[in-house]
């Protein structure tokens, strides 16, 4: 039942590396996630909640605190599979917000972009047609 369960998060965690439908690599997310969490701790990026946040910063402190050595002294291999199970669960978990960071960050670059082009806001030019409202230019 254990190693069914850890194949089981083994695969959940390759699903979420390989589930981007080509939108965003892996190297794309390792390298926005010092963005994200200034981002986040900038009170410009909302979608991350403090509550993952800082699970995720728990999980850091646990694989390298010198109290998570105890177990592996005692157990030794035994106190290895947590470290690893852990390590798996962060990995997900970071790698997974990362890439909804940059799903939004692109989101929000377009946006930008597209208010740069458009200085007169969004309800003027192509919105003038929608709905049937047309104007009448002499």
């Amino acid at each position: 039942m254990r190693n069914t369960n850890r194949a089981a998060a083994g695969a959940a965690a390759w699903q979420v590396i390989q589930n981007t439908d080509g939108k965003v690599s892996v190297w794309q997310r390792v390298r926005a996630f010092p963005r994200m969490i200034a981002a986040k701790l900038r009170g410009r990026y909302p979608e991350l909640g403090g509550g993952k946040l800082f699970t995720m910063l728990a999980l850091v402190v646990y694989v390298i605190s010198p109290i998570d050595f105890i177990p592996e002294l005692l157990f030794s291999v035994l106190g290895l599979v947590d470290d690893v199970a852990v390590a798996v669960w962060l990995t997900t978990m970071a790698l997974g917000e990362s890439e909804r960071f940059v799903v939004w960050e692109r989101e929000q670059q377009a946006r930008e972009a597209f208010y740069r082009a458009n200085p007169d806001g969004p309800g003027q030019g192509a919105q003038d047609h929608v709905g049937g409202d047309r104007k009448q230019y002499s």
